[in-house]
């Protein structure tokens, strides 16, 4: 099925930004959706004291739309407090990338809920 993809999306899937992984993240996250295949999984590094997204980095194994909703939440993240981070939604990824076709819109969900369960590994953690 061929889709009509914003210049955004399509930047983002070939260049994506922050892709690949970190030496000794602080938090790990991962997804993974049966029904389409793809799986995304998010490090981040954080600033224990003031609780900052200092780096952050990711493999998403996917079409198009889940690999740029992975890359555009990492720039929408990087630097925002964990709290910061938390509230972003995938209505605001798919704006950042000017739109993701309907049957797609599960791609930005996805990254947000790999943030979300990184932010949550970090905090198990640190209740340690």
């Amino acid at each position: 099925m061929v889709h009509n993809y914003s210049k955004k999306v399509l930047r983002n899937f070939f260049r994506p930004k922050n892709f690949g992984k970190l030496k000794n993240p602080d938090a790990k996250g991962r997804v993974g959706n049966a029904a389409c295949g793809d799986i995304m999984e998010l490090e981040l590094k954080i600033d224990k004291k003031t609780k900052r997204i200092t780096d952050v980095k990711f493999q998403t194994f996917g079409c198009a739309a889940a690999i740029a909703s992975t890359s555009m939440l990492t720039q929408m993240v990087k630097g925002k407090t964990l709290d910061e981070a938390e509230k972003v939604t995938m209505q605001e990824i798919k704006d950042r990338l000017e739109g993701l076709p309907k049957i797609k819109l599960h791609c930005s969900s996805m990254a947000v809920r790999a943030l979300k369960d990184a932010i949550r590994n970090y905090e198990k953690t640190i209740r340690k």
